[in-house]
């Protein structure tokens, strides 16, 4: 009876940790694949010039404003490549902006719903303005002696951010719900650890709008998909 019992007793021990090891969450964590991004614009760069009489010992005395930002091969620079659908993959991500020269730097970030990092690094006073629709907006003076300040941006969206005190300082910030990325100065972003099978790429540029396409991701692999920007 007792030989009857630990037969029983095994069986089903192995039973659950069969169970156990065919849990979606235990087969999720085998990784996810790779996308690779390749954006392009087949135009002219869109830069915009202005003079600065204010802060010039910090700021210049001429301020560029790269509105499309072009590079080798037709590649894209500053473009959102994301993956909405994604949802809650990987850790938090919490971004950083330097006003550093009065300019935001980076120029677009990206980031999950959480806190955002503000720093001043020119030593003079800044002042943030958001522009949102989803999250609270934000307007307040950054002195000099305040290195750093962190807000949120809890809600996904794209929100542009200013400076009221230096009218031609420019950022933007890409609320993600999933994985995101920016495209380098050749046009290409990388997300990687994107869960397998059928994904929706969403491309985002602050003057070229938003496009998408779908995608079939598969584990331990990069797929590769191309968008093309217009007017």
């Amino acid at each position: 009876m007792r030989k009857v019992l630990g037969a029983v007793t095994a069986l089903v021990f192995a039973l659950g940790v069969a169970t156990f090891i065919g849990l979606p969450g235990a087969t999720a964590q085998g990784g996810g694949g790779t996308i690779e991004a390749d954006v392009k614009y087949n135009g002219a760069p869109q830069v915009e010039k202005l003079k600065v009489n204010k802060d010039t010992e910090k700021c210049g005395t001429e301020a560029v404003i790269e509105k499309v930002v072009v590079g080798g091969n037709k590649g894209l620079a500053n473009a959102v490549v994301s993956v909405p659908g994604a949802k809650g993959v990987g850790k938090a991500t919490k971004t950083t902006i330097d006003q550093h020269g009065c300019k935001f730097v980076p120029h677009v970030s990206v980031m999950t719903p959480g806190e955002l990092e503000l720093k001043n690094s020119d030593d003079i006073l800044h002042n943030i303005h958001t522009y949102s629709t989803a999250n609270p907006s934000i307007n307040k003076a950054q002195p000099k002696f305040k290195k750093v300040m962190t807000e949120k941006l809890e809600k996904p969206e794209y929100v542009k951010l200013t400076c009221d005190v230096h009218s031609w300082m420019l950022g933007w910030v890409a609320v993600t719900p999933g994985p995101a990325a920016v495209t380098d100065a050749n046009g290409v972003a990388k997300i990687e650890n994107v869960p397998p099978g059928k994904q929706t790429v969403e491309v985002w540029h602050e003057t070229l709008g938003k496009q998408t396409k779908d995608v079939e991701v598969k584990a331990g692999q990069t797929t590769k998909v191309s968008f093309e920007m217009k007017k």
